[in-house]
């Protein structure tokens, strides 16, 4: 029996070699762009097979399955789908600055780029452009390959006349590696090559001035700032915000005209309008989609009243949907040296001359060998010519002519050839005159070929000539206009939604809503069976609410979301997580910079700030350490002469400033009054400078004079006074201010 060699390898060795033969296939020969021409290998086949099918620009349209049955047929053997989206991409105008393809039928749109139709029903042929990678091909410019079957050949690379690399940029994905390339304005990169041919020492900073920005082809404002515009082509990586451009029409509305590069304008819209859904875009009243064949592109937005600033609207637009967009620049692309690296725009534009330096310089000694070549063939020709007589003679008679022809005039092999090979009917045609023409013809255009071969200036001049025309014939105006704005921000809710009085009602069971205006009754309202009204404030739909609960932890909640007073509301719990068994005792409600006093029935506390109590988790915070219950927290202005009273169980009254209280963010405070075995605060309020203090126990009250309340008054921590007998247990104090009489 015949035994095979086998290799063995460790698993290790063999699974490290697969995976980085397959990572450098992926690299190289399908998701990079080579800087030569700017071209993935998919690309480049589709635009040499549509050209081997003689679809040029100005032939007619033919399937799109030919071109693709072509391409996976002979050079690509991958899925049609993804060849054909390939195709697809280099015939949208609206995702290619300058397309490759002409297509007809239905090739996606701005809205769905991927909703075009299939191959079997559109048509496609080159579009003009294409002739910048086509036009010397066949002139010995590149070099070629065997196809994957080795049954036909391929161009390694097409000779582009024109830095396709940037003019039409792509997007890709390796392994380990990525290429984010945007398109650029074909008349400017031109210009920077035809400077770089002049200065090849120019700075990159000069080069930025003819190519300040990329260059999409939706006509977008770029305003990203000129820093970061110049850190992209220094470092080759970076980012570039653009935003959509608008109008104000007659009627007051604003018109959306241009989009960001891949944005969608039915997505534009939905983002919209889910915010007016939320009821947090009330400035716009109306939204119209009013694009057709004539403006591919109109967003009408209609806003409320003529009062709103358009200007802070689209601000807010712009921050809150796609009508603003950054793109990632990563110029990672194949160089010439056949490795992928992230060049700057001076190590492109440089490197890519390099290229058409060589190409051009191949092309010109293609031709020069092909007018050598007919130039020899014409001086046989013209010595057969002159002695055509004896020349018939030899074929006729002459057992060799060859042989015999190449003794007698000293011709070549290749000259004493295409004689024999001339036809009869040729011979008329042939002049002296004619012949020395075409040979000082020839003559002369070889002079200028070794001329140019020859002289590096020339040869500038002439790819510099030829850009200017390309540039001529191809080019056009920059559609994106650069102005450095910058980043949008997003207008406060404060700013967007009006401001309207709310009355927030909360239940013992635990139940909260809202409702507009401050005569609201919430004792009146209708609860849920077993449940009844336990507090309620009195705020604006634009200030902070904060709960707090029995164990001192504050939560804070937006009153414009809480459900409406016309209902029964919703479980607190629906919003806040609440700790350890809490239960919501407490709301307050405010400016951020509002004071209150905070404290336990143990006799400590400390003054806060309300934006102190906001807390923005459901979780809420801890808040006020308890030594006790959590007492009524008190609003204070923090004014001269401002006292804080408390009475306790014991029948005492204490009053002291409240300048001897801390600010504190959280924590237990200060020690407010001296409690003795099981005593504790039962009410507390603060008292203003001058003003009487009512004290309430049962149905008596007792008005205690700022005279009488020099009696009271002492030290912080320090016990307080008894008060007269039958109010020991007094059930609400509260402050009479002399000026307004209660």
């Amino acid at each position: 029996m015949q035994t095979t060699d086998v290799e063995r390898l460790p698993l290790r060795t063999f699974a490290e070699k697969a995976y980085l033969d397959y990572s450098m296939y992926v690299v190289l020969d399908r998701a990079l762009p080579h800087l030569a021409d700017g071209l993935k290998p998919v690309q480049r086949r589709i635009i040499y097979a549509m050209s081997e099918l003689g679809l040029s620009a100005g032939q007619k349209h033919k399937k799109s399955a030919r071109t693709v049955g072509d391409v996976i047929g002979k050079f690509h053997p991958h899925g049609d789908s993804a060849c054909y989206e390939a195709m697809v991409t280099m015939a949208q105008p609206f995702n290619y600055r300058y397309p490759l393809i002409d297509g007809q039928g239905n090739w996606g749109s701005p809205d769905d780029p991927k909703s075009f139709a299939a191959m079997r029903y559109t048509e496609s042929r080159l579009a003009p452009y294409a002739q910048t990678l086509l036009a010397e091909l066949g002139q010995g410019t590149v070099d070629w390959s065997p196809n994957f079957d080795g049954t036909l050949e391929e161009p390694k690379l097409l000779p582009a006349r024109l830095p396709n690399i940037l003019v039409n940029g792509t997007t890709g994905i390796a392994v380990g590696m990525a290429t984010d390339i945007p398109p650029h304005n074909l008349r400017e990169l031109v210009n920077a090559c035809l400077h770089l041919l002049k200065h090849p020492n120019a700075q990159l900073e000069t080069l930025c001035e003819f190519v300040p920005a990329p260059d999409f082809p939706t006509a977008c404002e770029i305003v990203s700032e000129p820093h970061d515009l110049l850190k992209i082509y220094q470092t080759g990586n970076g980012q570039v915000r653009a935003r959509a451009r608008w109008a104000r029409d007659d009627d007051g509305n604003v018109v959306v005209n241009h989009l960001p590069h891949q944005v969608s304008p039915a997505k534009v819209l939905e983002q919209i309008a889910d915010q007016m859904r939320a009821k947090k875009l009330p400035l716009v009243e109306d939204l119209r989609d009013e694009s057709d064949h004539e403006n591919p592109i109109r967003l009408v937005i209609v806003p409320r009243s003529n009062r709103v600033d358009l200007d802070q609207l689209m601000a807010h637009l712009f921050a809150t949907t796609d009508l603003e967009k950054s793109y990632r620049v990563n110029l990672n692309m194949i160089g010439l040296d056949g490795r992928p690296r992230v060049k700057n725009l001076k190590e492109i534009l440089l490197e890519w001359l390099d290229y058409r330096f060589a190409t051009v310089t191949r092309r010109l000694n293609h031709r020069l060998a092909k007018v050598n070549e007919r130039l020899h063939l014409l001086e046989g020709l013209l010595i057969a010519y002159l002695n055509i007589d004896e020349v018939i003679r030899i074929i006729r008679f002459e057992d060799d002519p060859k042989a015999s022809l190449m003794r007698t005039f000293g011709l070549t092999e290749i000259q004493a050839d295409y004689i024999l090979d001339l036809k009869l009917r040729h011979l008329q045609k042939i002049e002296e005159m004619k012949i020395k023409a075409e040979q000082d013809e020839l003559a002369a255009e070889r002079a200028r070929l070794e001329a140019l071969l020859g002289d590096d200036d020339k040869l500038k001049g002439l790819i510099a000539d030829e850009l200017r025309e390309d540039a001529k014939k191809y080019g056009d105006d920059r559609r994106c206009p650069v102005n450095a704005k910058p980043a949008a921000q997003a207008l406060e809710a404060t700013e967007i939604l009006p401001v309207e009085a709310l009355t927030v009602v909360l239940s013992k069971a635990g139940w909260i809503r809202a409702g507009k205006g401050h005569d609201l009754d919430p004792t009146g309202l209708s609860y849920k069976a077993g449940d009844e009204y336990l507090c309620h404030v009195h705020g604006r739909s634009n200030q902070l609410l904060v709960l707090m609960d029995d164990h001192g932890r504050s939560y804070a909640l937006n009153p414009r979301e809480l459900p409406s007073a016309r209902s029964q509301g919703e479980p607190i719990t629906t919003r806040l997580d609440l700790q350890d068994g809490g239960r919501v005792v407490v709301m307050l409600t405010g400016e951020p910079t509002d004071r209150y006093v905070l404290g336990s029935d143990g006799g400590y506390g400390f003054v806060a700030k309300l934006s102190d109590l906001d807390a923005n988790k459901r979780a809420g915070k801890a808040v006020v350490n308890l030594a006790g219950a959590l007492l009524p927290p008190l609003p204070t202005q923090f004014a001269q002469g401002d006292r804080l009273a408390m009475t306790t169980a014991e029948g005492r009254l204490l009053l002291f400033p409240l300048a001897d209280l801390p600010e504190l963010a959280k924590g237990k405070g200060n020690k407010l009054v001296s409690l003795k075995g099981e005593d504790r605060i039962l009410n507390w309020g603060v008292v203003p400078e001058e003003a009487s203090l009512e004290l309430t126990c049962g149905k008596r009250t007792l008005t205690l004079k700022p005279a009488d309340l020099a009696f009271y008054a002492g030290a912080r921590a320090s016990r307080g006074s008894h008060l007269p007998r039958g109010f020991q247990r007094v059930d609400a104090l509260r402050a009479l201010i002399q000026e307004s009489g209660t």
